[in-house]
């Protein structure tokens, strides 16, 4: 009898019958979606090409500086970035073609051209006129220019008194010293006066020249050799429109040390530091030699 319910016992096969979209699954789907995308694209890039300059520029800088913290040199415009920076170099790379064309015309300029150098940096145009062992530009250790100083100075005030741009004047010296009191400190600063006072006779405006800075031997062109004579030089600085970002002065900025917590809440000042000898360079006995 269990014999006979085995046999009679039917068997059931159960096949799994897959639909036609569980073979493609949802793969389609990102095809199409990265089809649209591109047809976006390509949309997007047709509608620039044929938009304005100001347009193209302003969604340039937006992906360059989202936050609109650029400005265009010579305009309140925010949000063109790092457009602003290519615009203040080739506004920099077209006034160093101006002026050394205005410096050819002069007869003097090419026995001077190889004491004169122009080089674009982040702080503006700067122009270095190097000193000889002659003395090409200011009298051997002073303040007095000579003529080329005089005609060279001038031509670049001519020129740089038609731009908006603020202007910075700095004086450099070499580690040579003198003998008295007189030293590379005030001679660095009087030269720098000196070129001043020349280029705002020649056209550059009283309001123009933001700062006279004088080095001394702190800032040598080279290093290595701290007497060469091209560590005495003029440098004029043709600030960006915008200017560089200028470090606080040390009279704004919060000493964080100027206090010390005692554990109960109060301020605790530090003692007063001794006073610093003066920075002044050594002397020595016998006159400084002609290498200023």
């Amino acid at each position: 009898m269990g014999e006979d319910n085995a046999k009679e016992q039917p068997i059931i096969i159960i096949k799994k019958v897959s639909g036609h979209g569980g073979h493609h699954g949802g793969a389609w789907k990102v095809a199409y979606a990265d089809f649209v995308t591109a047809m976006m694209a390509l949309f997007m890039v047709l509608w620039l090409l044929n938009s304005s300059q100001e347009t193209q520029k302003a969604i340039g800088g937006y992906f360059t500086d989202p936050e609109g913290n650029g400005k265009l040199i010579g305009s309140d415009m925010a949000g063109a970035g790092g457009e602003a920076i290519n615009l203040a170099a080739a506004e920099m790379e077209q006034l160093k073609e101006k002026i050394a064309q205005s410096l050819k015309e002069s007869t003097k300029f090419k026995e001077l051209q190889d004491k004169i150098t122009m080089v674009v940096t982040g702080e503006g145009l700067r122009i270095e006129l190097m000193e000889s062992d002659v003395g090409t530009f200011f009298e051997s250790g002073s303040p007095v220019p000579t003529e080329q100083a005089t005609e060279v100075i001038g031509r670049l005030a001519v020129e740089i008194g038609q731009l908006p741009n603020k202007v910075f004047i700095e004086g450099h010296t070499d580690s040579k010293q003198f003998a008295g009191e007189y030293s590379n400190w005030e001679l660095s600063s009087d030269r720098a006066n000196t070129t001043r006072r020349i280029m705002q006779a020649h056209g550059v405006r009283l309001d123009q020249v933001a700062q006279i800075r004088g080095y001394a031997d702190q800032s040598l062109r080279k290093k290595d050799d701290a007497e060469d004579p091209s560590n005495r030089r003029i440098s004029i600085i043709v600030q960006h429109k915008s200017g560089p970002k200028e470090p606080a002065a040390e009279g704004e900025k919060k000493d964080a040390h100027a206090a010390k917590s005692d554990g109960h809440g109060e301020a605790k000042k530090e003692e007063p530091k001794k006073e610093e000898a003066k920075h002044e360079a050594p002397k020595k006995d016998a006159a400084h030699g002609g290498g200023h």
